[in-house]
């Protein structure tokens, strides 16, 4: 071992859910230290959302997030001249943080009126299994079951 595990931070809950996985959401989609603005962007998004449906909105958004969440990553590793992508395990920290920064990334580039409505959108197609952010997770399984012949390289 080179260097030290760096310490974990422990994020503080947020005040609506008293979620910590909420703030984690809301760190992501800050921009440029603006939380205050990213906390009222997320909870805009979660008021759209019980707006439209009759359900939770918290229980939404965690049910998109479990959508979102890839299971296997592809990973390039050279083998003797060649490049091979190996399939791994993906640990639990870094499954949620993909999958909320898949969430983020296409609510951005979804077609709509302002951050919020683009959030809540993308929410609500995910806890349904749709969506951008879902199907970027079925087609990073689907190259992860495609490679499974090289899964005995291990990275």
């Amino acid at each position: 071992m080179r260097k030290r595990k760096p310490k974990v931070r422990i994020v503080q809950p947020d005040p609506r859910f008293g979620d910590p996985m909420v703030t984690q959401f809301v760190n992501n989609l800050m921009f440029s230290g603006k939380k205050s603005t990213a906390f009222a962007t997320f909870y805009q998004a979660m008021d759209i959302i019980q707006d439209k449906t009759t359900e939770d909105p918290h229980g939404i958004w965690k049910k998109a997030l479990n959508n979102a969440m890839p299971q296997v990553e592809v990973r390039s590793k050279r083998i003797g001249g060649a490049t091979f992508q190996i399939p791994t395990e993906i640990r639990a920290k870094r499954k949620i943080s993909i999958g909320m920064k898949w969430l983020i990334r296409f609510a951005r580039t979804r077609s709509g009126k302002g951050i919020a409505e683009k959030l809540a959108a993308e929410l609500m197609a995910a806890s349904k299994g749709e969506g951008a952010a879902v199907k970027r997770k079925e087609d990073t399984h689907k190259m992860a079951e495609s490679n499974r012949a090289f899964a005995h390289f291990k990275v």
